[in-house]
């Protein structure tokens, strides 16, 4: 029973992952139909969570969320992994005045909080499920850019990385075949830590109607349509947010223990790049 407890957080993930995946399997009502008669009902047996403001299954609408929602998060930590870790890289290699450069953009990107850089950029981009997938990734390209950073200057001071720029080992072959293998643990904890901000600043978005398209079903945009008739019906914004609360919150804690068993100096690296 305690090893259960203890592993609850990767349970609830697997669980998220499997609803995600077999969304359109799972035989649960239309998430888009309404009916103005059954508006904010109690859970019943046609409707397990109950319903919305607009009559809608509130358990279907949470499982559609649940994909877009880890969808989103998933291809914008890409994003924020493939444009962090490599201009970061680049700057390492290429030093001078590239460096300053790509390291001065990170900067400026990291003054402001990733919520309102979203919001500017989704302002930029408009609407759409591409636009917020694109601007979150760019609000966290400097948190990978920074660990990578770290990650490079920490191994090109080990004594292989010396030995193999002797025998005349090129920057870009050591930094692929010998840098890179080492970052791969401290990289992954940095996506466990990563994405939950992602999951958590794709439903601000949603929330304030600047996420994916509004007929769209996501955890924000639950939370925001249910948030206006809390008192007539509780449970319909219970529901999502103890739903984004616990995924966030196991993503946090899965990733602690990445971080604690696959690199112990990642959370150095991370507050001190």
């Amino acid at each position: 029973m305690s090893r259960v407890i203890k592993q609850w957080p990767w349970l609830i993930l697997g669980l998220a992952v499997v609803i995600a995946l077999l969304a359109p399997l799972l035989p649960t009502q239309d998430p888009y139909y309404q009916s103005l008669l059954a508006r904010n009902l109690a859970p019943s047996a046609q409707h397990w969570l109950g319903t919305d403001s607009f009559g809608r299954d509130v358990l279907a609408r949470l499982v559609a969320g649940t994909r877009l929602t880890l969808l989103v998060a998933v291809a914008a930590t890409c994003i924020a992994f493939v444009g962090g870790v490599g201009l970061g890289l680049l700057g390492c290699l290429a030093g001078g005045v590239t460096r300053t450069v790509i390291y001065t953009g990170f900067d400026m990107i990291l003054t402001m909080p990733a919520i309102l850089l979203s919001l500017a950029l989704m302002v930029a981009l408009g609407v759409g499920t591409g636009s917020v997938i694109l601007a979150v990734g760019i609000a966290f390209m400097p948190l990978f850019a920074y660990v990578t950073r770290a990650i490079h200057e920490r191994e090109s001071a080990a004594g292989y990385v010396t030995a193999a720029r002797v025998i005349g080992v090129s920057p870009l072959t050591i930094a692929w075949r010998h840098v890179l293998p080492n970052a791969i643990g401290t990289l992954l904890t940095q996506i466990a830590i990563v994405m939950p901000r992602a999951i958590t600043t794709e439903s601000v978005l949603s929330f304030f109607g600047m996420g994916v398209a509004p007929d769209v079903p996501t955890w924000g945009r639950i939370i925001a349509t249910a948030a206006g008739f809390a008192e007539q019906a509780p449970l319909s914004l219970l529901f999502p947010v103890l739903a984004l609360a616990l995924t966030t919150l196991s993503l946090s804690l899965v990733g602690t223990r990445l971080r604690d068993t696959l690199d112990p100096l990642g959370k150095q690296l991370a507050a001190g790049a």
